[in-house]
């Protein structure tokens, strides 16, 4: 079929069927749908891959996405230091360790623990690896998930980390969207498909078990089972050294969960705080952040403050909260990381908490140290202007920690240091990430745009030096602005390649929807107030055309998933201010996104457009509603994966099915097969990807006379 009889017919779709004519794009296997790509692929490819740069640019980009030369991230497990590796020789990776003094040295020596081309190749399966939890604390054992098209549903096996193999006959679960984790060797908890009536109306598993090892799973036993119109539930377990605990959570939506302790005898125990509150522990303390104002024990914490007590005492019922950060105007708690547990992001040694706090988004480093009932606090690390400093604990048994520090211009570094030494003695260089562009010759400068109701937005420009303010300097302007994500400083590496190095201006707008001022900047665009988050984008994009650094014609915007919502209400609502669109793994379709993957999980972000009262307001920000035939839009390029079962390929095809139909030019679609909701499975598709979206921009927002 041509590209002129196809979009006759879906012309034809639009005038005979309803409101929902492009339906038979939904689903991801879905035959005809997949031929539709196909065709859309061939068209998107012929425009944008076959001039004389596309490859030199995929070329450099692959290059600096496999330099030898970057940091392995590394994890501690006992004595040995784990690492995940991709490079060319191996595009779907190696899992391999080796030790302190090893890493240490320019070219470390490492031992292969799995290789997963091999394991793909052996069983005709592309796997992509998905996680690695160990079992502690003698890290004999652990999961490996892995994915069999870089989708969110994945297969858990276990392994034996000193034989290096699969453990014949040991824990394994089928591809699902699982929740896993370890509670001794023999026993695991375990929240996956069972069968019908097991999965809530997101997707994700609602039954919680224990499943004890030699026993079949049908026969483990049930802890919890959430309701089906919860978001999900699991089980997992607290370690801070010797003090283990084991918990289940109801996630009822994406911001409140009910948590409750395992006792001995599997008996529930709820943590009695709100339900919006975020906690962790850390030895005998309970952390809490609460997300909305929080009035107990005759005191009132603001929402974004960090409080903590003794464990114990707290679920006996005393609430003698202690601050360990309340937030003022301009500041908030960035989170601290952890890499090791992942247990709401706060990071610790094995006698100290490490704090990260922003003020307008740069943020700096406190050490928090509790001392005969008080907590001391100093300042920790340096960090140039404008620039990103995070540290986390190495282990629960010692002091050391990493320190990382990067920037728009500036490639990471790896850093070990110890807290015994104090928290302003100097930390060891390890690594240092390769530069792979000549940043001397860029500049990073801060600014801030005001919104339609008088809120100040900050937003990062990364320009040249010499950059001249004429409005013809092409510019693209990124953004995500939901689920209280922020947007924080970052080495822009082979960006500064597909973008700085080719002409480029490159801004990242913190607007609304975001974290980058606490929970109260998030809630200021969630539902009925979305539009709020989109008004600030389009004042940044404003604030540039208006320093005439750019102007409409030289000016996209890119956003990815909540951010391809953004970027989509930006082609609807703002046409006028872009000259080209980047939507990538986007949400568009806001009637349906509760009936599309995971999309049910999302209603206390966007609202439930099942109710009339919700829909009112959901319809102002749903793009696939807002199409107008009689508006000019700027070009756009959809990209989607077909293995993307979080958000779906769905909204990305019908978009752009339906704009084509409406007969608006220049609607280019692209959708890879694998890489699941990152759309990319490796770093060659990455490389590629990233290539298209740097022609596709050039081509219509490149400088022109």
């Amino acid at each position: 079929m041509t590209t002129d009889s196809r979009e006759s017919d879906l012309r034809k779709t639009v005038s005979e069927i309803g409101q929902d004519e492009f339906i038979w794009l939904e689903g991801l296997r879905n035959e005809k749908a997949l031929a539709w790509a196909h065709e859309q692929n061939s068209v998107t490819l012929s425009a944008f891959t076959h001039g004389k740069d596309f490859d030199p640019i995929r070329e450099k980009v692959l290059q600096g996405l496999n330099s030898p030369e970057q940091i392995p991230g590394v994890w501690k497990c006992d004595n040995d230091w784990y690492n995940f590796w991709q490079d060319a020789k191996n595009p779907k990776g190696l899992l391999r360790k080796t030790t302190l003094d090893e890493f240490r040295k320019a070219e470390p020596r490492w031992e292969t623990v799995l290789d997963v081309d091999a394991l793909g190749k052996a069983e005709n399966i592309e796997w992509v690896f998905s996680g690695f939890l160990n079992l502690k604390p003698g890290f004999e054992r652990a999961f490996v998930v892995l994915s069999p098209d870089g989708g969110d549903a994945c297969e858990v096996r276990e392994f034996d980390l000193k034989t290096k193999e699969f453990v014949t006959g040991g824990f394994y679960l089928p591809v699902a969207k699982s929740r896993i984790s370890w509670i001794d060797v023999d026993h695991m908890f375990v929240a996956t498909d069972f069968g019908e009536g097991s999965m809530t109306d997101s997707g994700y598993p609602r039954i919680v078990k224990i499943w004890q090892r030699g026993t079949p799973l049908s026969e483990a036993v049930t802890v919890y089972s959430a309701g089906q119109k919860d978001m999900m539930a699991a089980g997992y377990q607290g370690s801070d050294g010797d003090i283990k605990r084991n918990y289940v959570v109801r996630v009822i939506d994406f911001y409140h969960r009910e948590v409750f302790l395992v006792d001995e005898t599997r008996s529930l125990v709820k943590i009695d705080i709100p339900d919006d509150a975020k906690f962790t522990t850390w030895q005998e303390w309970i952390l809490i952040e609460p997300s909305s104002e929080w009035q107990v024990n005759g005191q009132r914490w603001p929402s974004g403050s960090l409080l903590t007590m003794n464990f114990d005492a707290f679920m006996a019922g005393e609430r003698t909260l202690k601050p360990l950060f309340v937030p003022d105007t301009g500041s908030a708690l960035s989170g601290v990381t952890q890499t090791r547990d992942q247990l709401n992001g706060y990071s610790h040694t094995r006698d100290h908490i490490i704090l990260s706090l922003t003020r307008d988004v740069v943020n700096r480093l406190e050490v928090l140290t509790p001392k005969n009932g008080e907590w001391q606090r100093e300042p920790f690390g340096h960090v140039p202007e404008l620039s990103k400093i995070s540290a986390w604990g190495v282990d629960d048994k010692t002091n050391e920690y990493f320190m990382s520090v990067s920037g728009f211009l500036q490639p990471a570094s790896l850093s070990l240091g110890n807290l015994d030494n104090g928290a302003n003695a100097e930390a060891e260089l390890l690594k240092q990430d390769p530069s792979h562009f000549d940043a001397s010759r860029y500049q990073v400068s801060q600014h801030f745009a005001q919104s339609d109701d008088g809120t100040r937005v900050p937003y990062f420009v990364i320009s040249r030096k010499n950059v001249v303010y004429d409005g013809k300097n092409p510019t693209l302007l990124y953004g995500y602005g939901g689920f209280e994500v922020s947007l924080e400083p970052y080495y822009l590496g082979v960006s500064g390649v597909s973008w700085l190095d080719r002409g480029g201006v490159f801004v990242v707008a913190n607007i609304r929807g975001g974290g980058e001022y606490g929970p109260e900047w998030h809630k200021a665009a969630l539902k009925e107030k979305r539009l709020r988050a989109y008004e600030d984008f389009a004042s940044v994009a404003k604030a540039l055309i208006a320093s005439k650094i750019t102007s409409p014609a030289h000016l996209a915007a890119q956003g990815g998933s909540n951010g391809g919502l953004l970027v989509g209400n930006m082609l609807t609502r703002y046409p006028e201010l872009f000259g080209a669109i980047v939507c990538e793994v986007p949400l568009l379709d806001m009637q349906r996104y509760t009936q599309i993957s995971a999309g049910a999980s999302w209603i206390a972000e966007y609202g439930d457009p099942q109710k009339p009262e919700e829909w009112a307001f959901i319809h102002e920000f749903s793009p696939y509603h807002n199409i107008d035939p009689q508006k000019k839009y700027p070009p756009v390029l959809f990209s989607t994966a077909t293995s993307d079962d979080r958000v779906g390929p769905d909204h990305a095809r019908k978009m752009a099915a339906k704009m084509q139909a409406l007969g608006i030019p220049d609607v280019y679609f692209y959708e890879n097969t694998e890489g699941g909701h990152s759309a990319a499975a490796d770093k060659t598709q990455s490389a590629f990807k990233r290539a298209l979206v740097s022609e596709f921009l050039l081509h219509f927002i490149g400088r022109k006379p």
